[in-house]
Formats: structure tokens, sequence, C-alpha cells
């Protein structure tokens, strides 16, 4: 493992002063419990066969590795690879960890799975990592994100899942995942409250982030195999950030690789229409843990936008702000405008539709290679397919 990652988190869930558990007493004992299993069920040979079968012949790993040929050339500068995650089955990087969990869940005897989701990715593949195993699943979704991405509601709820709308707040993320978490505690118990990105209370920053970590293994070693060197540049978008870290972590020795995540710039730093955490954001809490978060002057999240569902939460996974501070990744920002035209350039010349939040990632990949040398090349995580964005941006863009 990373000396960036080793011994992190902490035995108490904090990576450097950021994660944690925030939580009431009786709450630290059911997360130290979750904790506890992981811990055994990883060490087992029957979970890691199963992980590993599941990975190979369910997910479809490993995802490939793909030179984007007629980009890079109508960019004129560095190389542009794809690590393509949105080949997985479900059409995202979220798979990796949602059979983890469902697995975890099943091993520790639960009845339900709870979840959020914003873009939807989370949601059907939990949806269906739990028909897989044969566990129950609800799904908190904001009305906005619902309506917003029909074609993953539906796919939820042909899954099996029962899919709950929220309507308080921004009808938003941030709002799904303050539902999702108030039913959960209703019944902690029997239910298993099955996170989708390397944010939360401990353990869910460390499980995920390791269950996403296969990501940067394979590319790394793909790359290699295909180029003799390392990428110059790896690059991810950030929400939450799981799809980064599970790319980020392979390279983070790797001092010779600049190592960037991209956060959505939405309608402008300038106004309040963004969700840039690590650019903007302060030390705070949020959901039982510390992490930077955009939050008032009383210390509340702020509302939050981004045109990618799947981008728009207020806080960041905390292994995310430690690397901040240690200045080992440097986040950046897209912004709308720049992000559809990531994602209409993608689409026309490669044929590669990529999901909103993939595109933030691509938008900026697309912005620094034309500054990079034809020896050169950028790695940027294709974390998720754009299916689920198709209708939205056609309406949109008057397609």
């Amino acid at each position: 493992m990373s000396k960036y990652s080793v011994g992190m988190p902490d035995e108490k869930g904090y990576f450097g002063e950021y994660g944690g558990q925030l939580l009431p007493p009786e709450l630290v004992e059911v997360m130290n419990g979750i904790n506890d299993a992981y811990e055994e069920v990883i060490k087992t040979d029957d979970f890691k066969n199963e992980m590993q079968e599941l990975l190979s012949d369910y997910v479809g790993r490993p995802s490939p590795i793909y030179f984007a040929r007629r980009l890079t050339k109508k960019l004129a500068g560095a190389k542009i690879f794809f690590k393509r995650e949105d080949l997985n089955h479900t059409g995202a990087h979220k798979i990796n960890h949602c059979l983890g969990e469902a697995l975890l869940a099943k091993y520790m005897g639960k009845t339900k799975v709870l979840a959020e989701t914003g873009a939807g990715q989370h949601g059907v593949a939990l949806a269906t990592a739990c028909a897989l195993v044969g566990i129950d699943c609800e799904i908190h979704m904001g009305e906005i994100d619902i309506a917003k991405e029909h074609p993953n509601v539906t796919k939820m709820k042909i899954l099996g899942a029962k899919l709950v709308p929220v309507g308080r707040g921004t009808k938003t993320l941030k709002d799904a995942v303050d539902s999702a978490f108030e039913e959960y505690l209703k019944d902690p118990v029997n239910s298993f409250y099955a996170i989708g990105s390397v944010v939360g209370p401990h353990p869910f920053p460390k499980m995920v982030r390791d269950f996403q970590s296969i990501v940067g293994k394979e590319a790394k070693e793909q790359f290699l195999a295909k180029e003799g060197k390392l990428p110059d540049v790896v690059m991810a978008c950030v929400g939450g950030g799981s799809n980064a870290i599970g790319l980020f972590t392979a390279f983070l020795d790797d001092e010779d690789v600049k190592i960037i995540g991209v956060e959505p710039a939405g309608k402008g730093l300038n106004t309040d229409d963004h969700a840039a955490t690590l650019t903007l954001g302060t030390k705070g809490a949020i959901h039982g843990f510390e992490c930077y978060i955009l939050q008032d002057d009383e210390g509340n999240p702020l509302p939050v936008y981004s045109i990618a569902s799947g981008l728009d939460y207020p806080g960041v996974g905390p292994q995310h702000s430690l690397l901040k501070d240690l200045k080992r990744v440097e986040y950046k920002t897209a912004d709308d405008k720049e992000t559809l035209d990531a994602f209409m350039q993608l689409s026309r010349l490669e044929g590669l539709i990529p999901a909103l939040e993939s595109a933030h990632a691509v938008a900026y990949a697309m912005k620094i290679a034309p500054t990079m040398s034809a020896d050169q090349s950028i790695l940027v995580n294709l974390s998720g397919r754009g299916d689920k964005d198709a209708d939205f941006v056609a309406d949109y863009l008057n397609l």
C-alpha cells in the first residue's frame, strides 16, 4: 500500500485530521461492528474468491485502457487514454464497491440494504448487487435527480429496489443522504447502509477505497504494458471521490506522475451554483465525518449545484481532504459549459458517450493536453457511460 495510505485511516477512522465517527455512542458501536466484520471477511478465501469471480465473470473486469486517437489528434498535444469503467456491468465504477457491500451485508446477516443515489449509478449498481445476493434494497433519491436521471430510476425499479423520492431541501444528493441515513437509524441492527462513495463515518471511506482500488491496480499494469512507462498525468472527476481514489491509490507513490481531481464549477466559482468543495471549502463536518465542506458561517452545509447529479455534494472524502493538504493531488475544476463541450466532443470524435460526471475530467484533460508535448500522456478515468444523461443533454442543447 502507498505511503500515502499505509496506516490510514487510523483505528479511529482518521486520515490525518479528516474522517472519524461523529456519531452517537450506540452508532459508533454499530459502525465498529461493520468494521470488525469487514476486516474479518476480506481475509477469508471464500470472500476473496467470490469477489474475484464476480468481478471477472459478472462485472467484466479487467476494464480496458483505450487510446483516444482522434481526440488526441485534434488537441495536438499529449496522448489521451481512458480507463474504461463505463464498460462495467451497470455502466460505471460503482459496481466495484456495491458488490463488496452487498456481500458484506449478507455475511453479517442483514435483511435490508439502504442507500442514497444522485445520478442513479450507485442506486442501479446496488440494486443489481442486492438482486444477485438476494437481499432487499431501498434507494433514496432527490426528486430533481429522479426527473433528470429517469433511465436509471426505471432500472432500479426493474431490479426490485424500493425507490424513495426525497422532496426536501434542494431535492438532490445531499438531501437523499439525509433521508437514507434517517431511515437507517430506525433499525441499524437489521439494515446495512451502503454508502455510495468514500465518504461517511469510518469504516466506509476505507472500505469503498479498498473495493475501488482495483481500478488503479489494473490501470497501472495495463498502461505499463501498453506504453512501457507510466502516464505523466492521471485524472478523475471528484464529487465524493470514489472513482478518483480508486484510480489514484496505485499512483500515489509515483512522484513523477501528476495526479489531478476535477470538481464541478457549475455555473461559475464566482456564483453560488457550484460544488467545488476542495477548491473553495473549509474544514467542517457532515454525515458523521470531518472533511472539507462548503458551509455557511454556522457550519451548516451550503446548497450546491452541478449539471452532473453524482457530483453535487457539499462534502468530499476524508482521504481526498488529506491529499489536498499534502499537495500530492491537485484539485481543479470544470464548469457546465466546458463539461457539455467535452461530452459532445468525446461522443462525436470517439463514439464514446460519457457520464456527465466523467465529462468533467475529460474537459480538464482537453484543457491541458494542448499545453503538453506529444510524447506525454494523460490517463483519465472514464468512470461511467452517459446513457442516463443522453436525453437530458439532448434537451438542454436542443439537439
